[in-house]
Formats: structure tokens, sequence, C-alpha cells
């Protein structure tokens, strides 16, 4: 949740309005999830002769000066506000030092406030589903099989003939197509190299992300590229990778991969595509099985059916 003015504001209206007292307003921070150093500009709030707004909003500050811009303990204090119901009649009694009617008003004014954001969230998380929807339905597993297939003719779509760096563009867009068709979400968009012929992405997959890297090569994917592939995973926090090739690789640089490296990437070539773009296999399901193998067999390239390897070592 980012934090508004109209949102701060309103928030500050509440805890000037419910607590009479500085170490009440300190309390209640620090009931609300905020850490020591979050509050360390205000701990010692007598000496610095700090008031109640003041305590308020440097803790404010400090909250949105944090890397995750403190939205557990801001959402944590604003729930409170947003259901407070205790109002104690020292200070809230005919001869109190605080308004009743004030107080209620204040969070009365927050609950609106909260409600319009989650309602204006709710509204732009509907039209991102919308939008998604309608990239799928522009997609069909036809449509991209038709394309697949053009493009292995050196083709786009609409049959004229294509340079190597356009196939390259189009490949990218058809794995895009693929990906959206599937509701699988790339976290890091696919960037096309100056050669045209390799693609580079991130996929979040089962929890997980996963490096993709795809080229379009005439020739088999020799030791060289896989190895930098897998350095390039290797320098991941728990780095993961797909590694797509679409006239597959050879025996000698699969060997150099299992041998050389820790498991961690998975190799996919065009006979596995085919088998997604006939509707054989998901390329959910064609990436749980290759994962699988990954994990159980030791195997990074294998058929997906047949869970057997493709290349004797």
């Amino acid at each position: 949740m980012v934090l508004s003015k109209e949102i701060s504001d309103s928030i500050r209206n509440c805890i000037l309005s419910i607590f009479y007292r500085r170490v009440d307003v300190l309390d209640f921070f620090q009931r609300t999830g905020c850490t020591r150093d979050d509050l360390r500009e205000v701990i010692n709030f007598e000496s610095l002769g700090l008031t109640k707004n003041a305590i308020i909003e440097r803790v404010f500050q400090r909250l949105q000066n944090r890397a995750d811009g403190g939205i557990v303990p801001i959402r944590n204090i604003t729930r409170e506000l947003t259901e407070w119901t205790t109002f104690d009649l020292y200070y809230f009694g005919p001869n109190g030092m605080l308004d009743l009617s004030k107080a209620k008003s204040a969070i009365r004014h927050l609950k609106e406030i909260q409600i319009k954001h989650d309602g204006r969230l709710h509204e732009e998380t509907k039209e991102r589903k919308r939008k998604q929807e309608e990239l799928k339905a522009k997609h069909t597993l036809a449509d991209i099989q038709k394309k697949f297939i053009l493009l292995h003719k050196g083709l786009d779509e609409h049959g004229r003939e294509i340079n190597l760096q356009k196939r390259g563009y189009l490949f990218e867009a058809l794995l895009r197509d693929l990906f959206q068709f599937e509701e699988l979400n790339l976290t890091e968009q696919f960037q096309l190299n100056t050669l045209g012929e390799q693609i580079d992405g991130s996929l979040k997959y089962d929890g997980e992300h996963y490096i993709i890297e795809a080229k379009w090569q005439d020739e088999l994917v020799a030791s060289n590229a896989l190895y930098q592939f897998a350095y390039k995973v290797e320098g991941k926090m728990y780095g993961r990778g797909f590694f797509i090739s679409l006239n597959g690789f050879s025996s000698d640089s699969v060997h150099a991969l299992k041998h050389g490296k820790s498991l961690k990437s998975i190799l996919i070539d065009g006979a596995d595509l085919a088998l997604v773009m006939e509707g054989i296999w998901s390329f959910s399901e064609m990436l749980d099985r290759k994962v699988k193998a990954a994990q159980t067999l030791g195997q990074i390239y294998i058929d997906p059916s047949s869970m057997k390897e493709k290349v004797r070592v």
C-alpha cells in the first residue's frame, strides 16, 4: 500500500484523536509491528521534546524510507484504527481531554478512504484480468501452431519470406503468445540480441523463477553456449534455467553440462515445442515432466512423452 497524503493525514488525525499521551502513541506503533529501527528517532521523545504530531511524522518518514515501504506496519496501523472501539472515560468523559465525536469521525473518515482505496485496487485488478483474457482470446493454440509451422519454413504469418533477424523477432512474439495463452508469468520480458538469434527473459513457474534463453539457429547448440548459460544461472540466487534450442543440442554439450555443473538448467528443443503446439502436452505439463526428470533422475534433456533421455552420454 502506498501511503498517500490523504491516507497519512487521516491516520495522523485518528491517532491524535484517540491518544492523549505521547507514550501511548509510541506504544501503539510498537504493537502494530514497527521495529526498533523504525522508532529509533522517537524513543527518547521526552528528552527531545517531541510532540505527538512530531512522533507520528518521524515514524511515517522512517516507514516510507524502508525498502519495503513499511507496508506491513502501515496495514496493521490502518486496520487497528479502523476497528478501534476502546474509548477510556478518563480521556473521553464529560471532563476528559479528548473529544469522542471527533475521534469517531476521524475513524469513520479513515474507513471511507480505505474502502475507496481498496475499491480502486479491486477495479485495477479486474482491469488487468480483463486485458489478460483479451490477450488470451487473441491467441488460440491453432493460431500459435500455424505461426510455428510457418517459421520453420522461413515465412511470416502472411507467408512472406523472412531473414534471420526477423525470424528471431517472430520467435520471440510466438513464445510470448504461448506463455500468455497458458497464463504463465513472464517476470522479465524477452530481449532479443542484435543478431536476432538469441532471446533472454525470465519466467515464474511453480513458485520458482527461471531464466530463459532461446536460440533459433540452424546448427546444434554447442558446449560453449550451454556453459555460458549455466554460468548465468549459477550467478543467481537459487538460480534455475530453461534453455530452448529449436534444433536441439549436441551430445558433447549435454555431457559437458551434466558433468561440469550442478543440474540447474533444463533443455527444451523444437520437438518438445511441437508436442505443445499439437496439444499433446501443455507447455506447463511439458515443463513439469522435464523438472521431475531433472530432480528425480538427474536428466536435463528428456522426451516428455517417454521420460527417456534424448542424448545417450
